[in-house]
């Protein structure tokens, strides 16, 4: 099989799988149901995704991602504040999400102990999307706080609309408006804190952070120390 009708397969299985999700969740059933549905080679289909439904909860994931940028890609964004942009992006990305059943399954899912890592990785994933999406060019420690920060933004947020039965979404959207918000007023208080006394007196020490860097795009390696 070559890797375009890899590909093809994988969306049908997904696609497939993503219909059952809301009743079976994304367990052994759905993805024994999604290869049926397909007509496909089981054998294959396991190949493709070793851990089964697992996989395909995290395929999932990440093809709302890939969709987040294609959006992203054809939006003039030139125009729009930081937080403007990011918020855009966090609105394209829930809009990505489709059936809420689909996305409440796969919370859960990656809610377990066993797979939480996972489910961190792929929300940091987002977040690391939208950053580079938009044009972060950071290189330092600030390349972390930023995904560490929207990580925790788009978390809640996608737990609250999880919940959200309000006109088109409003109550959502004016959650995420105040999360980040609060991320703002916290930008202003650490940009105060560097010009107060203590601030300055700390910033010898502090100094050891700028030379953490990020990750190298080449690299599997979680990040780089620069010795200056």
């Amino acid at each position: 099989m070559n890797d375009a009708s890899s590909d093809d397969l994988k969306t049908q299985l997904l696609n497939a799988a993503e219909m059952h999700v809301p009743f079976d969740g994304w367990s052994d059933a759905t993805f024994s149901a999604a290869v049926s549905d397909c007509d496909a080679d089981p054998f294959m289909a396991q190949a493709l995704f070793p851990r089964g439904a697992f996989d395909l909860a995290v395929e999932s994931h990440r093809r709302g991602d890939a969709e987040m940028l294609r959006q992203l890609a054809s939006t003039d964004l030139s125009t729009l504040k930081i937080r403007e942009k990011i918020t855009h992006a966090v609105r394209l990305r829930l809009s990505t999400c489709g059936d809420r059943d689909v996305v409440r399954r796969g919370t859960t899912l990656f809610a377990l102990p066993q797979y939480a890592s996972t489910g961190a990785e792929l929300i940091w994933g987002t977040a690391d999307a939208i950053w580079t999406a938009i044009g972060d060019t950071s290189d330092d420690f600030n390349w972390y706080t930023k995904r560490f920060t929207l990580s925790g933004v788009y978390g809640a947020t996608v737990l609250y609309w999880l919940g959200d039965d309000s006109d088109d979404g409003q109550a959502t959207w004016a959650f995420l408006d105040r999360r980040i918000e609060d991320v703002m007023q916290f930008e202003k208080v650490k940009a105060q804190f560097r010009q107060s006394p203590f601030g300055r007196a700390m910033s010898g020490p502090l100094k050891h952070l700028s030379q953490i860097r990020a990750p190298s795009p080449d690299s599997r390696m979680p990040g780089r120390w620069n010795k200056g």
